[in-house]
């Protein structure tokens, strides 16, 4: 949803819905003002998310795993108290328990562990550029959309239904809204096979990515909990 009300509606319909069917429903609605955690892309962010499963996870991925998880704890009876599910959930971040279990479902499903063991078994784009800052400043604001439309050009996504999805291109963010950045500092890096894509790439980033002399304040992840 572009905008909180459209959100609240949505929120409220998914309840009624889940009381229909006797479930009893929480909806958790998030800022997507800027994206979610840094990376952008197919296997990009599937490292990244082995990455935190591994407990090395950005704070704002991590505050959207808590809260979720929490609540479907409470919602299966498993605790009764959301900030006890909270730290359930930290406990099996942090000593390997959650890393495991994506291990246990990946081989169920027949896929192959070996590039949650490695990294580097994933295949990589034959391009990665750093993008610079022009100036220093505090990042105050990134469209999201506008971050995703550029993955999508690059081939992270379909344009038409018949384009091919190449899964090493995309974006991964330096920095994010509230972060401070110097001149000359990475923004983020560029993912690309296509050679010619990188320029262009690199000065759309930086018209996105907007930067002030006044600070800015990180943005509120969890925007509002609706039952």
């Amino acid at each position: 949803m572009k905008n909180l009300h459209d959100a609240e509606k949505l929120a409220k319909e998914m309840i009624a819905i889940g009381k229909l069917a006797g479930r009893e429903t929480v909806c958790v609605l998030t800022n997507m003002d800027e994206p979610l955690g840094k990376s952008i892309g197919n296997s990009l962010e599937v490292k990244e998310a082995i990455e935190a499963l591994n407990g090395n996870i950005n704070e704002d991925v991590k505050e959207v795993v808590l809260e979720l998880g929490s609540y479907m704890l409470v919602l299966a009876g498993i605790t009764e108290d959301l900030e006890k599910a909270k730290e359930l959930l930290n406990e099996n971040l942090n000593n390997g328990k959650a890393y495991k279990k994506f291990m246990e479902l990946v081989q169920m499903q027949g896929g192959d562990e070996t590039y949650l063991s490695d990294l580097e078994n994933f295949e990589d784009s034959k391009y990665v550029e750093p993008i610079y800052s022009e100036k220093s400043g505090y990042i105050y604001s990134m469209d999201a959309k506008e971050i995703g439309k550029l993955a999508c050009s690059l081939g992270a996504g379909r344009i038409r239904k018949e384009d091919k999805i190449d899964k090493t291109v995309g974006i991964v963010l330096s920095k994010k809204i509230g972060d401070y950045v110097s001149k000359d500092e990475e923004l983020a890096y560029i993912h690309v096979n296509n050679p010619e894509q990188l320029e262009s790439a690199k000065e759309t980033i930086k018209k996105i990515i907007k930067i002030r002399k006044e600070k800015a304040e990180p943005l509120k992840t969890i925007i509002k909990i609706i039952k």
